[in-house]
């Protein structure tokens, strides 16, 4: 955790975020193209999405579903009458020189999301209720791509590619009840666990179906009255978010205390100096002269399709986290970490069906099977290990049959291959050996091959349990049961 700095205490900074989530429709907001990422440039085109003269744009009814269903996610009020609008501005990548949003009348409106804060150290939990001022649908830009080469401006001139033209977004704007950069990064994990669990965007930052746009002011503690508002753009991952944020508040507390004035003005996120810097002055509001969108009538949402579009609704991460913490006995980070991937939460919530311990569960799938997927940067539902056999494995160790370590042992095979850890066990005979009697005479053995060892034991050095230990883990091949063995070693050189 970041620890502020004495002037970052005598002020506050207040955070608000724009995000802007694209859909994951096989077609765009209203038309047919395809919303395919990597095609060729303006191959995905038609005269709805140039917007040519006579055509007639048409709701795509998924992004209406994708938009309600969210909203549902956020707790917020869904809007039984809304409507489109034209955002006019212009711009060389927005063909018609006006974009289609949604202005007074949104979809949704007054939601929330509830974040959680961990510290690492000592694992307690944090959590805080962000409000969401207003979820929207709108159509996206065209993209630019700046081309050439000159030595002043960098580059000569600029190609357009409109495939990105009319690519299904919502928007969702925050409250500005973020306070650091932390909780902006956290905010913006939330909110694409969020459209991950509902399988309405993949919320990948780098390819951009998940956009944030930062607001931020600071302001001495105790002042009402807001600070002068700055936006930052460019983030395009959760660490430059805030990296972002914790740069500009303190550049921007430095500035007041020099006695200089902020402007109101949009910055850009420089990844490589680790800074922002200016883009643009702002001299004032934008005048977008909205008006309703005419091609496009009004929406009216009933109450059944209000309640069919709730029962689509899985049991969302926050709710799930709560849920393995005070009915499985999980810790904090753990059910961070097993609900972070809506996969790995039904791949574990499968290996507990077979009556596997949850805390053991867990641990595998935490540790030894999260550091696989991150060093073979595969996801979980890629390995060949099934969550039927893990529970298997986990239960092999419950019984005695096999100690932890035998398990690590064969875990590197299963994720490869697969299959029964019962019958990889039986095949390579390496069944834990929990006979007491058989494991005494293995220790009578390592004893008698090691006498010198035994009388420095006896005279003293009692540090030496533990070799006489792992004398007779290396002589059973790791077989033998780990608890059983420290407490006959114990009482064989105490006899």
């Amino acid at each position: 955790m970041t620890t502020a700095t004495p002037l970052q205490t005598k002020y506050e900074a207040v955070i608000g975020l724009e995000t802007h989530c694209q859909l994951n429709t096989s077609s765009k907001i209203f038309c047919a193209c395809s919303t395919k990422f990597d095609s060729p440039p303006n191959t995905n085109i038609c005269p709805v999405c140039l917007g040519y003269p006579g055509v007639l744009p048409v709701l795509n009814k998924e992004v209406l579903t994708s938009a309600g269903r969210l909203g549902l996610a956020i707790d917020g009020k869904i809007a039984l009458y809304s409507k489109f609008d034209r955002k006019q501005y212009f711009y060389a990548d927005l063909p018609k020189n006006y974009q289609i949003s949604q202005y007074d009348l949104p979809i949704v409106e007054h939601g929330s999301l509830e974040i959680e804060l961990v510290d690492k150290t000592n694992k307690e939990v944090t959590r805080k209720i962000i409000g969401i001022t207003r979820l929207h649908m709108e159509e996206d830009a065209g993209k630019l791509v700046h081309a050439g080469s000159d030595r002043l401006s960098g580059s000569t001139h600029s190609l357009v590619d409109f495939n990105r033209t009319g690519v299904p977004l919502l928007e969702i704007v925050s409250e500005p009840d973020l306070r650091s950069g932390r909780e902006a990064a956290e905010y913006a994990q939330e909110l694409r666990r969020l459209v991950r669990y509902l399988g309405i965007s993949d919320g990948n930052m780098q390819e951009g179906s998940l956009r944030c746009d930062v607001n931020i002011s600071v302001r001495p503690v105790g002042q009402k009255e807001l600070g002068i508002k700055i936006e930052i753009k460019n983030m395009n991952s959760f660490s430059a978010i805030q990296k972002a944020i914790e740069y500009e508040i303190e550049r921007q507390i430095e500035t007041l205390e020099r006695g200089e004035s902020l402007f109101q003005e949009t910055r850009l996120w420089e990844e490589k100096n680790q800074c922002t810097v200016s883009m643009r002055k702002k001299e004032g509001s934008s005048d977008y002269r909205y008006f309703p969108e005419p091609d496009i009538p009004p929406l009216e949402i009933s109450s059944e399709q209000l309640e069919n579009w709730r029962k689509t609704i899985p049991e969302l991460p926050a709710k799930k986290r709560k849920r393995y913490e005070k009915e499985l006995g999980i810790s904090a980070y753990d059910a961070r970490v097993l609900t972070d991937d809506r996969d790995i939460a039904n791949f574990y919530e499968k290996a507990l069906e077979t009556g596997a311990d949850a805390k053991l569960v867990a641990n595998w799938v935490t540790q030894d099977i999260a550091a696989y997927l991150n060093n073979s940067k595969l996801d979980i539902t890629e390995i060949s290990l099934n969550p039927v056999n893990l529970g298997e494995l986990v239960r092999l160790i419950e019984k005695g049959t096999i100690s932890g370590k035998i398990a690590k042992e064969i875990l590197p095979e299963l994720l490869d291959k697969g299959g029964s850890p019962e019958k990889l066990v039986e095949a390579k005979g390496m069944t834990q050996i929990s006979d007491a009697k058989e494991i005494e005479k293995i220790i009578d053995e390592v004893l008698l091959a090691n006498p010198n060892e035994l009388e420095k034991f006896r005279n003293g050095k009692t540090k030496l349990k533990g070799f006489f230990v792992g004398q007779v883990m290396k002589k059973t091949g790791g077989r033998a049961d780990p608890k059983l063995t420290n407490q006959l070693v114990e009482k064989k050189l105490e006899s």
